[in-house]
């Protein structure tokens, strides 16, 4: 696109990587599967991803979103959502005799099994989240005996802990690395011996989103975040523009929460969105910046993601043809 000859200057920056990762696009595929294999109603505990779109359009086509596994009528096909569950919610899905299919992500899965692994050697695991995310209330449930939560600054100074050379960090997949790397050095203040998880427990496309955001920011008088408000990691790349230079910064579920007031002196807008958003919603935005003179796009890219997930098995053994 080019701008506009009345438009001097006015730019869109357009983060690449954005919107859905293999984990999101495995799980809403999942749902989709399940209901062609199925028939609806397909039940969904909790939403299958943190995105307001998504569960309307799954809703419009027979998925039906439950809190607890004890609203799913006995015998019925129950998706567990992208965040992962803890063993207590399987357990309860068998004695119901729910048809249980297993979208969680397998970087969240990654995590749990991590949180198991270190129990199982009795370490004190300090898992570093946000108090009542579906994900981090997962993990804990994997080893509750062993797991402490670790949210704020204040968690830092009164966690405690059995044998200081046996505590271990892990964290929640989507949160900001920056934020997950001061309460680590924290930690690590109080807990010479603290270990580190095998492997980086941010998921790949949480961190991918932030550098792209990061790389942009600095140019961009304002940012735009495309994605909901219990999104964890929409809410984090906010705050990642913010850290990172961007004059100002906002999070809109869609096009129409656009406030006209916010472009009042702009001149380069940078747009991005978070994993679990799909792009026909970015392309919203873009339509809305262009009306009002932002035409000029060009895409900002730091990474070219080419992983993906297999469905889970429970489908691929009843759908042949599923991609591996």
């Amino acid at each position: 696109m080019t701008v506009e000859q009345d438009n001097p200057g006015k730019r869109v920056l357009l983060a690449k990587p954005r919107g859905y990762c293999a984990g999101v696009d495995r799980a809403v595929e999942t749902v989709e599967k399940a209901l062609e294999r199925y028939g609806a109603p397909v039940y969904v505990r909790k939403e299958i991803v943190h995105n307001k779109h998504v569960v309307r359009t799954l809703t419009e086509r027979g998925a039906i979103f439950v809190e607890e596994t004890e609203e799913v009528p006995e015998g019925a096909h129950v998706v567990f959502s992208a965040h992962g569950v803890s063993p207590a919610v399987r357990e309860s899905a068998n004695e119901r005799g729910l048809r249980a299919i297993d979208a969680t992500c397998p970087l969240v899965t990654k995590v749990h099994q991590e949180a198991k692994r270190f129990a199982r050697d009795d370490y004190d695991i300090l898992l570093i989240g946000h108090h009542g995310h579906e994900e981090v209330e997962g993990t804990s449930g994997e080893a509750p005996e062993n797991v402490q939560l670790v949210d704020t600054e204040e968690d830092v100074a009164s966690v405690e802990v059995r044998d200081p050379s046996k505590v271990v960090w892990l964290s929640q997949t989507t949160l900001s690395v920056d934020e997950t790397m001061r309460r680590v050095d924290a930690l690590r203040e109080r807990f010479p011996e603290l270990s580190d998880p095998p492997s980086d427990d941010i998921c790949y496309a949480t961190q991918n989103r932030q550098v792209a955001v990061k790389t942009m920011a600095p140019e961009c008088d304002l940012v735009i975040v495309v994605g909901s408000g219990n999104s964890s990691n929409s809410v984090r790349l906010v705050e990642v523009a913010l850290d990172a230079g961007a004059r100002t910064a906002h999070r809109v579920d869609h096009a129409g929460e656009l406030d006209e007031t916010w472009l009042e002196g702009m001149r380069t807008v940078g747009v991005t969105s978070g994993a679990s958003v799909p792009e026909l919603l970015v392309e919203e935005v873009l339509r809305y910046l262009a009306e009002r003179g932002w035409a000029d796009v060009s895409e900002v890219t730091t990474a070219n993601e080419k992983i993906t997930f297999a469905l889970p098995r429970e489908l691929r053994k009843n759908l042949g043809g599923a991609r591996e």
